[in-house]
């Protein structure tokens, strides 16, 4: 089923009134579905990943998952019984070795099959960085369209959780934005997780699919059972709002949902809330109309600030919608500092950093 009859037709917007469950430091607001869904089933994000890979799988003879620890399961469980289920040749555990991850993965795509890998965690990506960014990104390029890395998928656990320090927090998007030939996608919750791996398997061009690990556990929803894809390279309006708009992705957005809600009963400010939800390509067109509709925009991401994606929205913002702009365009990220252990709470953009942002352009 495509995402112009599941998500855009019967997934309603994210309503302030809806049962949410709380974290260290956000507080998760699922999606719900529209009344009338029918075959759906309870799941966390690694289940319904899980779910995906399994009609992933089931869909495509050819299709192969492979990754550290992924034969048993995988440190989160994403890969639970599908060796069981698909065999050892379809589904297998990888050396210790990013780059041969992704070198054998874009191999296996090159030869006209699908391959799923798994990168253990964003922080080790980048010794297959030069195999990502030079030659599954380039290969159709360089090739004149003879060869292509098409229905190649990375799956990559990132972000803040908690305890997880410098080697296992980082939010790395930024670095493969800056590449044309990939797609990167970061889902908010189990829904939009699924869609964008299954889109992702059956994409013609390499995908990279950061999923933030702190809601693999924390987000719980409603998920259709049957097959279905997510739009690439679109937004979610998640609350449309007239007075300010508020653009996350990943974790981030749930943080600022709960800004919005803080914004309008103590405030009242009435605020837009964005998922990016792709960051290459990212969605110009829905992002511009509501900055030009609101005249203020706040972006706010874990990555640190120089040199983020927030960079790239708030310079492309400026550009196209300078005229309409009221103030401004405010970011609240991660510090330009190595992701810190025990003084975690204060690098995140929580809600009082971001509330404060909001105040600031608002009286601007």
């Amino acid at each position: 089923m495509k995402v112009s009859t599941l998500t855009r037709g019967l997934l309603s917007a994210i309503k302030s009134n809806a049962i949410c469950s709380t974290r260290s430091h956000f507080t998760y607001y699922p999606t719900k579905l529209a009344q009338g869904v029918r075959d759906v089933q309870k799941m966390n994000m690694f289940q319904a990943i899980n779910n995906a890979m399994d009609l992933g799988l089931e869909q495509d003879s050819s299709a192969l998952l492979f990754g550290e620890d992924v034969g048993f399961g995988g440190v989160f469980r994403c890969s639970m019984n599908l060796r069981d289920k698909y065999g050892k040749d379809r589904v297998f555990n990888t050396p210790l070795c990013e780059q041969g991850i992704a070198g054998f993965a874009i191999g296996v795509a090159n030869t006209g099959a699908t391959a799923i890998a798994e990168i253990q965690f964003a922080d080790y990506i980048f010794p297959s960085f030069d195999q990502i960014v030079n030659e599954a990104a380039k290969y159709r390029y360089r090739s004149g369209g003879l060869f292509d890395c098409g229905s190649l998928t990375f799956r990559v656990p990132c972000g803040a959780v908690g305890h997880g320090a410098l080697y296992h927090s980082q939010s790395p998007e930024a670095y493969f934005a800056h590449t044309p030939g990939l797609r990167v996608v970061i889902p908010r919750g189990p829904i939009k997780a699924k869609g964008l791996l299954l889109a992702c398997i059956k994409d013609p061009n390499p995908c990279i699919m950061f999923e933030p690990k702190t809601l693999y556990r924390a987000a719980v929803e409603e998920v259709p059972t049957e097959s279905y894809t997510e739009e690439l390279g679109k937004c979610d309006i998640l609350r449309e709002g007239t007075d300010v708009t508020l653009i996350g992705w990943g974790t981030q957005v749930h943080v600022l949902l709960e800004v919005a809600d803080l914004a309008k009963k103590q405030l009242d400010i009435d605020c837009e809330v964005i998922d990016l939800v792709s960051v290459l390509p990212w969605d110009t067109k829905t992002i511009c109309n509501s900055a030009n509709k609101t005249g203020r925009v706040l972006i706010a991401h874990e990555a640190p600030f120089t040199q983020g994606f927030g960079s790239e929205l708030a310079a492309y913002i400026q550009e196209k919608c300078f005229l309409r702009l009221e103030a401004p365009i405010k970011r609240v990220t991660g510090w330009d500092t190595p992701f810190p252990h025990v003084f975690e709470p204060f690098y995140l953009p929580d809600k009082h950093r971001c509330l404060a942002a909001l105040k600031e352009i608002v009286n601007y």
